[in-house]
Order: structure tokens, then C-alpha cells, then sequence
């Protein structure tokens, strides 16, 4: 699902790609949902949540005051133990030096503890932030959290360090949002199968760095 207005050529190309389906709510702090496909995420134009997340040192991040510093690109996945999250991940690293230079930073949030962000940032040899929003509160104010399919159950207290007790996932989602906190583009499918590529996320930050 990709919802930006005002960047038409991005928009153009990305519905070429995939279709714009769900339907949206207007606030934050919706409920849970059973399903992917019925989340509620935030618009485009709206302002993301305040939320203290800590990193894979464990050190407190406050979301707000990192996005003040630099326009973002916040991504959510599922966690390092999805394959094709890692892949994700390795992307993103790819697409990081050509971020930076239009003035990006990169910003990474998962179900994974600390511990487990570690293990990720090793051994995709990160160079950028992941946080962790182990027990999803970020993640349901943004919208995009559903209940997983019971396959995950046993799986998810392990790797979020036992925080996930509502057995909730994020559909994967990459918002990039200006220094205000507002979204200007985002990404959302509730095909996890189905990823950003790194060529669209950097045409598309590209898009909403020439209409600043």
C-alpha cells in the first residue's frame, strides 16, 4: 500500500506495482485487528506518535527528538528471525550511503529485544539504528499491529524477551517523515512476502527531498 500525495510520479510507479487497498483511519490507538489486511495505519500528513524505544545497546531512544535531528526513513519488520526481513535489512544497508547524502537517516524498529537487534546488526553488518518495540505499543499506535497467526505464538515471548504477551505483529511498513514528525510518503503491505525495494525507497526520498 503506498499513500502519497503530491509526489505523482513516485505514486504512479508504485501503484504500477501494487495496489492501493485497506482503508484508513483518521487517529491513532486504533484497535487490534485479526487480520493484515484490515490495519488502520496513519495517513500521510499526519504526525507520528511520541515513543522512547530502546536500541540494541539497550540505551533509551526518544523517537521524536531523533526524527527533530534529521529528515527520516522509519522502517518496521518483523523481527531478524524472518528471512525476508533480513534481506530487507541488507537492502537497506546498500541504500544507506546514497540516505545519507540526501540527508536521511535510517531508522529500523522490530518485535526483536535488544539482544536480538545485536545479533541482527552483526550479522547483516548494520550501520544504522535498530530499536526495539518489543511488546508492539508502538506499533498499534501507528496502526499497523495484528494478532499473529498461532504458528508465531510460541516463537514471539522468546524473541521479543518475553514482552510480546499480546502475541501481536507489525505489518512491514517504511514511512518517511520530515523533521516536524509528519509523514510525507509510506509503504505498506500486508504481504510480508512483499518488501520496499531499496531503487523505489531512494527514488522515493529523493521525490520528497525536491518538494521540501
Amino acid at each position: 500500500m503506498i499513500r502519497r500525495v503530491g509526489i505523482q510520479k513516485i505514486a504512479v510507479l508504485a501503484i504500477a506495482l501494487l495496489a492501493v487497498i485497506g482503508v484508513h483511519a483518521q487517529q491513532v490507538g486504533q484497535q487490534v485487528v485479526q487480520r493484515p489486511e484490515d490495519i488502520s495505519p496513519l495517513l500521510y500528513g499526519e504526525k507520528i506518535p511520541q515513543a522512547t524505544l530502546p536500541d540494541a545497546s539497550g540505551k533509551e531512544v526518544d523517537l521524536v527528538g531523533a526524527v527533530a535531528a534529521n529528515p527520516t526513513v522509519l522502517v518496521f519488520y518483523r523481527g531478524g528471525w524472518c528471512p525476508y526481513c533480513s534481506l530487507q535489512l541488507a537492502g537497506l544497508q546498500e541504500a544507506l550511503p546514497e540516505l545519507e547524502k540526501l540527508g536521511y537517516q535510517l531508522l529500523a524498529i522490530s518485535t526483536d529485544s535488544p539482544k536480538k537487534l545485536r545479533e541482527s546488526a552483526t550479522k547483516e553488518k548494520l550501520r544504522y539504528t535498530l530499536l526495539s518495540d518489543a511488546d508492539l505499543e508502538l506499533a498499534k499506535r501507528f496502526g499497523i499491529a495484528y494478532k499473529a497467526p498461532k504458528a508465531y505464538w510460541g516463537m514471539l515471548p522468546k524473541t521479543t524477551g518475553g514482552k510480546n504477551t499480546e502475541l501481536l505483529l507489525p505489518v512491514p511498513s517504511v514511512f518517511i517523515v520530515d523533521q516536524a514528525g509528519i509523514i510525507q510518503f509510506e509503504y505498506i503491505n500486508p504481504d510480508f512476502k512483499q518488501r520496499l525495494s531499496a531503487a523505489l525507497l531512494l527514488a522515493a526520498a529523493k521525490s520528497v527531498r525536491d518538494e521540501r
